[in-house]
């Protein structure tokens, strides 16, 4: 059957859009996105702005039609922290139903970190031993431990690359002595759940998904995406270290002119580059691999696990 995703994110409204089979692997079929910011939409309250709903909303009527288009049998729409943490998020969540019919699920993060450890534990398979997955949004930084397809270990915090930028890196190229605060405040950040996974001992593999952590793997030297899905694709500490000061030293125009990185993005660069350096020292990290697969496909496969059991 042909199912549809609908991912309302800190930074992106994106549709993917399936063929999937209980047992079988997903097929991707169409992708749809549209850069909303979400996380930068709220004001002083805390709260998603007439201007940032009525946007959300027409968004959300484009990717619905989209998926109609497509011929989608069945559409599985959620939001993450941007509107989670809304504090209109009632509001926004009943406009949104009301005037388009979609009715998004509010997913926790300690559900977001599940399911994308359930997508790089199905990407990856049982011989890849225990799994640490580390997962950089716009609004929020997923990391999950395990050796099953449920971690024991799931934490969700807010060291999400776009709203970091906003709260902590206002010039462009950021100021050195913003680039040391926020530095420290994630690492003090990060640091306060490592104990929670290193009582489980150290992980047989370590893998990464989201957007920034592709971008910093490819600039970094990785393939191509139009290499395709299969090509192995490594970031090592190394050379994420020799690239942060050189990042933090670009303006956004100049890192939108490096390898792998799009417009949209190349403002939340640094941000994420630094959670990623902290990440991968804090958890005593030299290598990582690039996951394809993450939320969307977790997503998938969940539901799919539930039609096959049905």
């Amino acid at each position: 059957m042909r199912l549809g995703v609908l991912d309302v994110g800190s930074n992106t409204v994106h549709l993917l859009v399936v063929d999937a089979h209980p047992g079988a692997r997903p097929l991707p079929a169409h992708s749809h996105k549209a850069e909303l910011r979400l996380a930068q939409l709220l004001d002083e309250n805390g709260a998603i702005g007439p201007h940032g709903v009525d946007r959300l909303i027409g968004v959300v009527h484009e990717a619905l039609q989209a998926a109609e288009d497509k011929g989608v049998e069945e559409l599985l729409p959620f939001a993450t922290s941007a509107v989670r943490e809304a504090s209109n998020a009632d509001d926004v969540l009943a406009r949104v139903q009301t005037e388009t019919g979609a009715q998004l699920q509010v997913l926790t993060g300690a559900e977001e970190a599940r399911l994308t450890f359930l997508a790089a534990r199905r990407w990856f398979g049982w011989s890849a031993g225990k799994l640490l997955v580390l997962d950089i949004g716009g609004g929020s930084l997923e990391i999950a431990y395990g050796i099953d397809e449920d971690p024991d270990a799931a934490v969700s915090l807010p060291l999400g690359a776009g709203r970091l930028t906003s709260a902590w890196l206002p010039e462009d190229p950021p100021a050195t002595e913003d680039i040391r605060a926020l530095r420290r405040h994630v690492r003090a950040e990060i640091a306060r759940t490592v104990g929670e996974f290193s009582r489980f001992g150290a992980p047989d593999h370590v893998v990464a998904t989201s957007k920034t952590f592709r971008q910093l793997a490819r600039i970094s030297g990785a393939a191509r995406s139009a290499d395709g899905l299969y090509v192995q694709r490594e970031l090592k500490r190394q050379s994420l270290e020799a690239w942060v000061p050189r990042l933090a030293g670009m303006t956004t125009e100049e890192r939108a002119e490096l390898p792998g990185v799009s417009d949209g993005r190349a403002g939340q660069l640094v941000a994420g580059a630094l959670v990623a350096e902290a990440a991968m020292d804090l958890f005593g990290v030299e290598t990582l691999e690039i996951c394809p697969w993450a939320l969307r496909e977790g997503i998938i496969l969940r539901r799919l696990d539930h039609m096959g059991s049905d």
